[in-house]
């Protein structure tokens, strides 16, 4: 009776070791798949990143040209009235010297 016991025993401690065995493994490769999409997602995360920071600097750039833009206009209009003005002044100047006559 006592080597039933024994081999009951015996035969209880090794599935249960089997059984912890096959936990350990479990949680192993459940820790390699955690790592490997972990792994996977930074990947992702650092390529969104990527496109926002990618993104911002054409929304800087195109902001920047637009500015660069309308300071060009601004200097040809500024340049036409000043045209005008030199016009201007060569007419009133040419009028005074036609009524000091």
């Amino acid at each position: 009776m006592k080597r039933y016991v024994t081999a009951l025993l015996f035969g209880a401690l090794s599935l249960s070791s089997q059984m912890a065995h096959a936990d350990i493994i479990d949680d192993a490769i459940g820790n390699i798949q955690r790592a490997i999409g972990d792994t996977y997602s930074s990947d992702s995360s650092r390529d969104d990143e990527s496109r926002r920071r990618d993104e911002q600097y054409r929304n800087y750039d195109n902001r920047y040209r637009q500015l660069e833009d309308r300071r060009r206009q601004l200097d040809e209009r500024q340049r036409q009235l000043d045209q005008e003005r030199r016009q201007l002044d060569d007419e009133e100047r040419r009028l005074e010297e036609d009524d000091d006559r």
